[in-house]
């Protein structure tokens, strides 16, 4: 039985050990999934792909003719090279027909692209049991995974890249391969020419993110940075983020600002009250909130707090006005900051 660890896909991929055979690529992230697919077939064909004979079925084909994949799996190549037969949304009813090829596979490669199957998946269950079967996990980038994606990309097209931009686009990426080489493809064409790469380069460029431009905004307010806060407002409002839930995540983080600086007013140091947080704040954010505790004191936040909650009620009366509201109640809450 031959069951990899999503960790030793990559490893895998540089040597598979089978010259025929099925392998499974499965999980939820469709485009490491496809990706995955992508870079066995390029394997398997060679330095030379256009001798080897390439052939993509969908699940659904297969299901109208069980007996076709058998059929591409056995025949031979006009040009003599390597079979390889690729099936997209592999399910549980390609069981029968793979049976079949488990141990003989007529010398071809079958790559199967399923979603997420559990361990008790019957395809799954087939492919990691058959000696000539390998199944390979496609799970989300992890935090040092898609560190080192980034790095190695950005590397390959010579960009340096400031110290905080990896740590941020770990917070945008990581949900789907494909969306993240996309992204990383967005950012090596700007950076072409110049060959660096900022943090306001990556928020421009990636500011779909609602959470991280929220951050910027609530950080930028707390800390006085007048028109560092019109940038990150203009690119949120400008990105339809709903004002009035603007206006919670302010009151929200004002609200937590002021509980934790309770905690340095007992005696305790603002790093250790964010280190002692769960769930604790990305270390991208630690050195501004720091900042933000060392700057306001408990009847500034009383006031900001107050001047915060009333925003969120004209808001809710005058929702034409809601931008305007917003806007100007942020504006006065990093005055304060930038006047402690």
């Amino acid at each position: 039985m031959t069951a990899l660890k999503a960790n030793e896909v990559a490893r895998y991929l540089q040597r598979p050990d089978l010259d025929e055979g099925i392998f499974l690529v499965y999980g939820p992230d469709t485009g490491l999934v496809r990706e995955t697919a992508q870079k066995l077939i390029r394997f398997y064909a060679g330095d030379d792909p256009q001798s080897a004979s390439i052939v993509t079925l969908e699940a659904s084909d297969v299901d109208a003719d069980p007996s076709i994949l058998a059929v591409e799996a056995k025949t031979l190549s006009l040009f003599g090279g390597r079979r390889i037969v690729r099936v997209r949304g592999a399910g549980k009813s390609l069981v029968m027909t793979l049976s079949e090829l488990r141990d003989d596979p007529a010398g071809a490669v079958i790559v199967l692209e399923a979603g997420n199957l559990t361990p008790r998946d019957a395809l799954r269950a087939l492919v990691e049991a058959a000696r000539l079967g390998r199944a390979l996990p496609c799970y989300a980038d992890s935090d040092e995974t898609l560190a080192a994606l980034v790095r190695e990309t950005l590397a390959t097209a010579g960009i340096t890249a400031d110290p905080d931009v990896i740590a941020i686009l770990r917070d945008i990426l990581g949900n789907d391969r494909e969306v993240t080489r996309r992204e990383l493809e967005k950012l090596t064409l700007y950076a072409a020419d110049s060959k660096t790469l900022t943090r306001e380069d990556v928020l421009t460029l990636c500011a779909d993110n609602a959470a991280l431009v929220i951050d910027s905004i609530l950080d930028a307010a707390g800390t006085g940075h007048a028109e560092r806060l019109e940038t990150a407002l203009n690119r949120a409002l400008g990105s339809a983020v709903d004002p009035q839930r603007l206006l919670i995540m302010a009151m929200s983080h004002f609200s937590n600002l002021r509980r934790w600086r309770g905690e340095v007013d007992a005696g305790k140091s603002p790093r250790d009250v964010l280190n002692a947080l769960r769930p604790k704040p990305h270390f991208s954010r630690l050195a501004s909130l720091e900042r933000q505790l060392r700057l306001w004191t408990d009847p500034a936040l009383a006031a900001g707090c107050e001047r915060l909650h009333q925003a969120s009620e004209d808001s809710r009366r005058r929702s034409a006005l809601a931008d305007a509201v917003l806007r100007r109640a942020l504006l006065a809450v990093c005055m304060m900051a930038a006047a402690n």
